[in-house]
């Protein structure tokens, strides 16, 4: 009986590992491809979108006072650097577009405009402070590449439902995400509360089309920086798609 069990325990094992160790050692047919992101895509994200301002008004809608860092989680440094705001300076170094860096531009009230550059490249581009943001789909961040106000973005489909055997599109579900590094040190706010140029940030683009035809992003951004942060700081931003782009209006960054 033992000799039999143990006869048939390595027979199964066997008929596990031997389709493995055959395509290991005959090989089979090389898998495809990666499928383009935008043939993927479980939302269209593309369009033009005005930001709703429907939380912190008052550090958005007007610079705020300096010293006013309310509800985020400065470290002793942050707080120190944000003390030192000095946006005369900032003009005269030509670093007017710190608070439109890509930490803090989607919470600049106004408007975006999202296209396919191609098939693996998103292109985002704001009215506010006339930025513009690429997203690389399969990208890693490029061994010369130099800190910029937007950094470079490496972007995925996230919770991305597997197509049907049978070929077709994946059914709904999933989230952009989108993480960003190599910016150059800006502000979360205009103020000069402050991110440095170790920050990483992390964003998830959802669409939401509602009953009544409107359509909304929800832009939700994560900023790991522990050089001026005690925690990460977490927002959410609201868009609503318009039929075009009649209202785009591109204006210079502003320092005050």
């Amino acid at each position: 009986m033992i000799r039999r069990f143990l006869t048939q325990s390595v027979t199964a094992a066997l008929l596990v590992i031997a389709p493995a160790t055959m395509h290991a050692q005959f090989g089979g047919p090389p898998p495809g491809p990666p499928r383009p992101a935008k043939t993927i895509a479980p939302e269209d994200l593309t369009g033009y979108w005005v930001s709703i301002v429907t939380e912190d008004w008052r550090w958005r809608m007007v610079t705020p006072a300096k010293g006013d860092y309310a509800s985020v989680p400065l470290s002793q440094a942050g707080r120190k650097a944000a003390d030192g705001w000095d946006p005369d300076k900032d003009i005269a170094d030509g670093n007017q577009c710190k608070a439109y860096g890509a930490a803090a531009v989607m919470r600049v009230p106004g408007r975006v405009h999202i296209t396919w550059t191609d098939d693996n490249t998103l292109k985002v581009e704001t009215d506010a402070g006339t930025q513009t943001r690429t997203l690389h789909f399969g990208g890693k961040l490029p061994a010369n590449e130099a800190p910029s106000w937007q950094g470079y973005s490496v972007a995925s489909w996230d919770g991305l439902r597997p197509a049907p055997r049978g070929g077709g599109a994946p059914p709904p579900g999933g989230s952009l995400k989108v993480i960003t590094t190599d910016m150059k040190p800006g502000y979360l706010r205009k103020n000069g509360v402050p991110y440095s140029g170790n920050a990483e940030l992390t964003e998830y683009y959802d669409r939401t089309n509602e009953p009544n035809g409107d359509s909304w992003l929800i832009v939700t951004t994560i900023v790991h920086d522990p050089a001026n942060l005690n925690q990460d700081f977490v927002t959410s931003t609201h868009f609503k798609m318009e039929k075009d782009g009649a209202k785009w209006s591109p204006s210079a960054c502003e320092a005050k």
